[in-house]
């Protein structure tokens, strides 16, 4: 298949991806890694008028600390550099844990964080992962910038909070709370497809080693990652025992997950994967949060 027919930009700076944008609003779509744009248009599932190429905007393609200690990631920024970045390691290591998930290692050369949240599949691992860490997604247009919350970027199949004039041009990630952990797993028919389902867990501890706080984000089970709510309810304030951990897997099986039935699984065994990933992944969270040494997959 080839793409229907289009025009061709390719800015040097982001004012005049910008500048772009806002005259093309509507017609035009931003190419980050092009890992999903570009199939999407060889089978013409997306037709966009207007193709503005963002890989000579250097100014996005950036990782660095946060003034209050977190990280502050470009919208550019390849999937290849937050998988060995020690910066990323140290202060978000969730992020780290979750890039070997990401498909293979040639898509993650090319392949971007903001290219991955702006296209919202709701199978993929990064948007789960930036709303267990609470992180925020920094929209910009030629009139303006706007910071919206990751609970609140995604709106549905595919669908963000992006407006047709703006680009997601950072995140920001808030630091880790103390006696924190992390966990990701996912179950897929093979490495490196998507997964049938996929749970992502950070975890804090308080002095007495009750659970203070708990972000769990289940994807591949609803039309856009989502939290736990229920499943984090189960924890806080309990002991993160045997009997927590599983009230709370039972929790993100029963009513966090609306999984729908496709060729490649039921709904049925979809939600009982997510009970399966929550227990494995709320107890390596913990663990890490009590100090252990937890082996990451995969």
């Amino acid at each position: 298949m080839k793409p229907a027919s289009f025009r061709y930009f390719r800015p040097d700076t982001l004012d005049e991806a910008l500048a772009l944008m806002a005259e093309h609003a509507g017609d035009a779509k931003a190419l980050a890694g092009g890992q999903s744009l570009v199939p999407a248009m060889n089978f013409r599932i997306a037709q966009p008028a207007i193709l503005i190429d963002l890989n000579r905007v250097s100014a996005l393609a950036s990782v660095g600390r946060a003034d209050d200690g977190g990280l502050r990631i470009g919208g550019m920024t390849r999937h290849r550099t937050l998988e060995h970045s020690t910066l990323v390691g140290d202060a978000a290591p969730l992020i780290t844990a979750a890039m070997p998930f990401v498909a293979h290692p040639p898509i993650r050369a090319r392949g971007t964080i903001g290219g991955s949240l702006a296209h919202a599949d709701p199978a993929a691992e990064l948007p789960a992962v930036v709303l267990a860490l609470g992180a925020s997604v920094v929209l910009r247009r030629r009139t303006g910038t706007r910071t919206v919350p990751a609970s609140g970027f995604f709106l549905g199949l595919y669908a963000t909070a992006l407006e047709p004039d703006e680009l997601v041009t950072e995140i920001v990630v808030p630091p880790r709370a103390p006696r924190s952990g992390w966990a990701i797993d996912e179950v897929a028919r093979r490495h490196g497809d998507y997964a049938l389902a996929g749970v992502v867990a950070e975890i804090a501890l308080d002095e007495a080693g009750a659970v203070s706080a708990a972000r769990i984000a289940l994807f591949s089970v609803h039309d856009r990652p989502v939290l736990a709510h229920k499943a984090a309810e189960a924890l806080v304030g309990a002991r993160p025992d045997e009997e927590a951990i599983r009230a709370a897997a039972s929790a993100a099986a029963g009513h966090d997950a609306d999984p729908s039935a496709d060729i490649h699984a039921s709904a049925a065994y979809r939600r009982h994967l997510v009970g399966v990933l929550t227990r494995r992944v709320v107890t390596r969270a913990v663990e890490r949060a009590r100090g252990a040494a937890v082996e990451s997959r995969p």
